[in-house]
């Protein structure tokens, strides 16, 4: 009975996340700028291609559309503030200086190099606060609802690199939000347990990776869900060049415990980065 009440409380949580992620994206601009002149663009733009196309985030993230739109403006030379709104949105849901970069790069030898300097001159401006330290930790923080919590000490023999733990609930099913700076990853590990166990994951901000022995990484952005078998052995952290954050749910079971092992070396790490 204590299982099946926790796994019904994660489910709780999963549909509640779910339900932010699927949040209807409201947008004005049309209405704002161009309600008395041309109202059936206006409602087209904010209700139609904002409010529907935009909101399917369950067919194609909101990141995988900035990136698509972004592509269709640098390619056909608009580099106004049509292409800086966007910029700065896809700042908004997870690009990172270094993807809006080779993005950018990638589409110069298919749309052409003067469109690509266009679109460098305002990408560096709505990225130029990127920095390390205090301030990118600050940035990243906005970025999510969760806190990044304290330095992750009592863990941090079991890292590579910075990391930061704010326990959210210790009633029911425990869990954290645990943030990884970037190219900050756990060493392999495995849950034990002898009935059910294990551990569940959810990306929140940002982007990591999550790998199994033996098996290709798999790639967590926010609102991935990783499921982690009892008796896995496996390691999940950020990404080289992203700030990352995860809620780690300990899933209930009997004689439970986790076994940490070897670091996940630098050519393991870079293989999985390249």
């Amino acid at each position: 009975m204590k299982i099946v009440k926790s796994v019904l409380l994660i489910v709780s949580v999963l549909i509640t996340l779910n339900t932010m992620a699927q949040q209807k994206i409201v947008q004005t601009a049309g209405r704002t700028q161009l309600g008395d002149f041309a109202p059936e663009f206006a409602h087209l733009n904010d209700d139609i291609l904002f409010g529907e196309v935009w909101s399917r985030n369950d067919l194609l993230s909101l990141r995988d559309r900035s990136l698509v739109t972004i592509t269709a403006l640098i390619s056909q030379g608009i580099t106004d503030s049509s292409l800086l709104h966007h910029l700065q949105t896809a700042k908004q849901n997870g690009i990172t200086r270094t993807e809006i970069s080779e993005t950018i790069t990638h589409i110069a030898f298919y749309a052409g190099w003067p469109k690509a300097w266009a679109a460098f001159r305002l990408a560096k401006d709505v990225w130029a606060d990127d920095v390390t330290g205090n301030d990118a930790m600050a940035e990243f923080q906005r970025s999510m609802i969760f806190p990044i919590g304290q330095p992750n000490t009592a863990y941090e023999k079991y890292f590579t690199g910075k990391s930061y733990l704010a326990r959210v609930s210790a009633e029911q099913i425990p869990f954290a939000n645990v943030t990884f700076e970037p190219g900050c990853r756990n060493n392999w590990h495995v849950h034990k347990a002898t009935v059910v166990g294990g551990q569940m994951l959810v990306g929140v901000a940002g982007r990591g990776w999550y790998q199994e022995e033996g098996k290709p990484a798999v790639e967590i952005l926010p609102g991935t869900v990783v499921h982690i078998p009892a008796n896995v052995k496996h390691w999940h952290g950020a990404a080289k060049d992203s700030w990352f954050a995860h809620l780690a749910f300990e899933v209930p079971g009997e004689n439970g415990t986790t076994i940490w092992l070897e670091p996940v070396t630098d050519e393991e790490y870079d293989e999985v980065n390249k």
